[in-house]
């Protein structure tokens, strides 16, 4: 019965010791993993949240813009239109 307690022992000393090996696997490949997405990352022409923001920004504003714009050019066509049958 001691035998198999000490095979017992240790089995359960090799789970650990591979668990431990394990972890410390999955923790460097998660480092490797990390480091290669920001080298990709730092490599790409990405823009900052702010910048984004900034550009959606003014272009929220061009659009309101153009909307009145062609408000404004459709009115002028009307007054256009009006004064070429008072002509007639």
């Amino acid at each position: 019965m001691q035998s198999d307690n000490k095979i017992l022992s240790d089995l359960a000393r090799l789970g650990q010791s591979a668990a431990g090996t394990i972890h410390g696997v999955k923790s460097e490949v998660e480092n490797q993993v990390k480091t290669r997405l920001e080298s990709v990352l730092m490599d790409m022409d990405l823009v900052t949240r702010e910048e984004f923001e900034v550009v959606r920004e003014m272009a929220v504003a061009a659009r309101a813009e153009n909307a009145e714009l062609h408000e404004t050019i459709d009115a002028l066509k009307k007054e256009v239109n009006a004064l070429k049958k008072k002509k007639k």
